[in-house]
């Protein structure tokens, strides 16, 4: 890519890193349902165990990681094999620079590769914006050819507050 921008694999020496942008999302936002931050190793050994199967990869600027996004398994049954799980977190700082669609169509390539069909992702939701959780993910998604297609109701509570959860689907096989 240009513009200083390189897509890689993920090394377990990102964890510090990749903690540094996750933890903004953790513990201002509700975007994540976790309540506190994953240390340094903790990360490191959920690099590890996705990078057994799916693939995890970086996106850098200027030799600095910015955002990530890894895929995982729907489900353990084997059935569900050619389904898989994304996920993408972007330095707070380096949104809306198409860092995030960059590194998602790098993950489905990817992802096509290995044979996998359907992409869910989990996308936390609220009728109403408010100072935790905005619109942007859903709206992200949708721009990237996902569709709505179950609505889970006050399913994760964080800041005192109910947050839905939409699954999003995409097909590419």
């Amino acid at each position: 890519m240009n513009d200083g921008i390189k897509i890689r694999v993920a090394e377990a020496e990102d964890a510090e890193r990749l903690v540094e942008i996750y933890s903004y999302y953790v513990l201002n936002t509700a975007v994540s349902f976790e309540y506190e931050a994953p240390t340094v190793e903790e990360f490191r050994q959920r690099i590890l165990k996705t990078k057994e199967k799916y693939p995890y990869l970086v996106c850098e600027k200027d030799g600095k990681v910015i955002g990530y996004s890894y895929a995982g398994a729907y489900s353990a049954r084997a059935a569900y094999s050619w389904t898989a799980t994304c996920s993408i977190y972007v330095d707070k700082d380096c949104r809306r620079q198409k860092i995030g669609s960059t590194l998602y169509a790098a993950l489905e390539e990817k992802l096509r590769a290995m044979g996998i069909k359907n992409l869910l992702a989990g996308v936390a939701h609220c009728e109403e914006k408010d100072e935790y959780l905005t619109h942007d993910s859903y709206n992200f998604h949708t721009r990237m050819g996902y569709t709505k297609v179950a609505h889970m109701k006050a399913i994760g509570k964080k800041f005192d507050r109910w947050y839905d959860l939409l699954w999003l689907q995409k097909v590419i096989g």
